[in-house]
């Protein structure tokens, strides 16, 4: 019977989606390797594996045999993709750098002062490290593609630029061979520098795109202690985590955090559990209730016994639920690879036909040769590499301009398509910290209860005690406290003993719904209630979304009772109280089954797998490292009204990107059969090469200044 694992690895060396593809097909022809998935945006392989009949070193084998890379070290596999992208980030950068300064005397030379003695030397002597230094990567590229008969992008700048610099050599050492046929010997080395320094600086926007990606999965990880406190015998004995095993007796003290998940067996105390079920308010813990890994132990300490250790907790879990959905997608930087991968034997076809054509049924081997050239040149994919990375970066910034981040051009391309958006409660729609909403308590008794809540660091507490002081009120001095935990505060004062708290620690059932009870010599005198405030802007943005036609939905982990109070004074007539963060997770896919187009809001770990779930993911600004990691969009704004904002950005900058690559290949079309020469039997006229460099500098220009042009669109 088949092990089936399925395990995240990252892939290094791998430099547009091409890549990725061969790194798949490689992985998929391992025996024992039943799915084999890579994202080149997160530069990782989803690996489904049989561990019986095969291991991972024989996948990275398998992987370097094509000049790429796996990580199956099991310890630090972030860090080490991590050194190996910035390493890569900083030389692309200072090759990017070299090969501007050195291509700029090359262009003003071409086309200023050809004339001038040496000239054809001197841009020769530039241009020459710029395409075989700076432009290596291209070349290793492609002939790795080749040996695999393959062709990308990479494929296309070799060839023109590698043939551009080999043809402008020639009439460099001898000119002599077209000017005794009456013909000019042109060189085109700016034209080779100049397409090399473009496509470098287009690859360096798109690095700095994957350098920015936040290492918050690591963070995640790194929620779980290194060591653990366990009591074996009569003894306290520290181990690390991965010592820990089931059943074993944990202590966790006093602002630790806990390492595995279980169940208390002894002490009480609150636990933050906001990282995993979204709500602020900490969570009382005695004995027989359930405690999980990651999560924060604020006052007292307890005993539990370890039930889920390793990959078997909720965090674990997260975590890889998280990894995976993020593998399963393909960014849409994919398409202009694959477009590039029939484009390039398309273009080298052309281009031998030409000459052929030329040759055979003119007999012309000159303008045969020329026109050649002048194919390969004006194809060259500049404006194609970039029309994707310059929309991209126009509109991130227009969207930083109103609070909102963008990672990449999938989220994009799905937000205007949005028909359902689903919304986190607490930090989403509610401001996400506890708040007096009301106090029903006697004047004269105000500066007691201010003393009592003084005493606790409850947030609870802390709330009631910043609404009293904002209102003026000054504390009494008690005559004697006494701290019950899990229940509030018991004092004495000027004879009268005091209880606030819950309706527990009262020994009563409420007589509303009050959060806090204050009783005086046992006879309530009064309440607290205290809510999560609902944000000003959310009622307005939930009905502007509504107006666009998207359904919305509130998830929460909060109680049925709170949730349909929130939801009603919103004006969102769908939601789903108590969810798990795997059930949030569950309610995305089974509305994609249903063919709806999904976008979530939110700004917890508790909503980390709905988000990577999601078509499109938003996180809130001030939420949590992991929900920002995951999510495609961050609002930097407590605003909702970010989210049709950002919807509505997402239209205009995907409408540039096609008109982009629309720019890109109506350029191709119309300039690829004028430098064949199909014009030359109707009217003689045959592209110069020099004026295919520079209608190819211009369609990157184009494609820039179409970009561009988001910054001064209104949203």
């Amino acid at each position: 019977m088949a092990h089936l694992i399925k395990e995240t690895f990252p892939v290094l060396e791998m430099s547009c989606a091409a890549c990725a593809a061969s790194v798949s097909s490689m992985l998929d022809s391992v025996p024992g390797v039943q799915e084999a998935t890579v994202n080149f945006a997160n530069q990782t392989a989803l690996v489904t594996y049989d561990e019986d009949q095969v291991k991972p070193e024989a996948m990275r084998n398998a992987v370097r045999s094509i000049g790429y890379d796996l990580v199956i070290d099991t310890h630090n596999r972030e860090e080490i993709q991590q050194q190996a992208q910035q390493s890569h980030y900083q030389a692309l950068k200072i090759r990017t750098i070299i090969a501007i300064i050195l291509s700029l005397p090359v262009v003003v030379i071409g086309m200023f002062f050809m004339n001038i003695p040496y000239a054809n030397w001197f841009m020769c002597v530039l241009s020459t490290p710029v395409v075989f230094w700076v432009g290596r990567g291209f070349f290793v590229n492609a002939w790795k593609q080749a040996r695999h008969r393959k062709a990308n992008m990479d494929t296309l700048v070799a060839l023109s630029t590698g043939i551009a610099w080999i043809f402008s050599v020639f009439n460099t050492i001898n000119p002599h061979f077209w000017m005794s046929r009456g013909l000019h010997a042109h060189v085109y080395f700016e034209a080779a520098a100049v397409v090399v320094a473009f496509i470098s600086l287009g690859k360096l926007l798109e690095e700095k795109a994957k350098s920015n990606t936040s290492s918050a999965l690591k963070k995640l990880m790194g929620l779980q202690p290194k060591t653990v406190v366990v009591l074996r015998g009569n003894e306290q004995t520290e181990v690390p985590l991965e010592a820990v095993q089931v059943n074993e007796l944990i202590l966790v003290k006093p602002g630790n955090r806990i390492p595995v998940d279980g169940a208390v067996v002894e002490g009480m105390s609150y636990v933050d559990e906001s990282m995993i079920s979204g709500e602020p308010i900490p969570v009382l813990k005695e004995k027989g209730a359930k405690v999980f890994a990651g999560t924060i132990n604020q006052q007292g300490s307890f005993q539990f016994k370890a039930e889920k250790v390793g990959a078997d907790t909720v965090l674990a879990q997260i975590i890889r639920m998280v990894q995976e959905a993020q593998g399963s997608k393909a960014p849409v930087q994919q398409l202009v690879d694959k477009i590039a991968g029939i484009f390039v034997p398309v273009v080298m076809s052309i281009a031998v036909l030409t000459f052929v054509i030329w040759y055979l049924v003119a007999g012309d081997f000159t303008h045969g040769l020329l026109a050649a050239v002048t194919v390969l040149v004006i194809a060259c994919p500049c404006a194609l590499g970039l029309a994707t990375p310059t929309a991209i970066m126009v509109g991130i910034g227009r969207g930083a301009d109103h609070n909102i981040l963008i990672r990449d051009a999938e989220s994009l391309e799905k937000g205007y398509k949005t028909d359902v958006l689903l919304l986190d409660k607490t930090g989403t729609i509610t401001e996400g910290k506890p708040t007096v909403e009301s106090i029903a308590v006697k004047e004269d008794l105000l500066p007691v209860l201010l003393a009592m809540e003084l005493q606790s660091e409850h947030p609870l507490a802390v709330a009631v005690v910043h609404h009293l002081q904002a209102a003026g009120v000054q504390a009494v001095k008690l005559a004697r406290i006494e701290s019950i935990t899990g229940k509030g505060i018991a004092a004495t004062y000027n004879g009268h003993r005091y209880l606030a708290g819950n309706a527990a620690l009262l020994q009563v059932k409420p007589e509303s719904d009050a959060t806090i009870m204050l009783s005086e010599d046992d006879k309530i005198v009064g309440y607290v209630n205290i809510t999560d405030q609902v944000k000003p802007t959310s009622g307005a943005a939930i009905a502007q979304l509504k107006q666009q036609g998207i359904t919305v939905y509130m998830l929460t982990g909060d109680n049925e009772k709170t949730a349909a109070a929130v939801a009603k004074s919103v004006g969102i007539e769908h939601y789903k109280a108590g969810m798990l963060p795997g059930e949030k997770a569950a309610f995305v896919k089974s509305l994609q089954e249903q063919g709806r187009v999904v976008a979530m809001a939110g700004d917890g770990i508790n909503d980390s797998q709905a988000l990577a779930q999601a078509d499109v993911s938003i996180a809130m600004g001030k939420g949590s490292d992991i929900a920002m990691d995951v999510a495609k969009m961050t609002l930097i704004t407590a605003d909702l009204q970010a989210i049709p904002r950002a919807l509505a950005l997402s239209k205009l900058t995907v409408r540039t990107i096609r008109q982009n690559l629309f720019w890109a290949f109506i350029y191709n079309l119309i300039g690829i059969p004028l430098a064949a020469g199909v014009l030359y039997p109707v009217n003689g006229f045959l592209l110069d090469p020099m004026i295919a460099g520079a209608a190819m500098a211009l369609s990157s220009v184009s494609v820039v200044s179409n970009s561009l042009r988001l910054k001064w669109t209104k949203l």
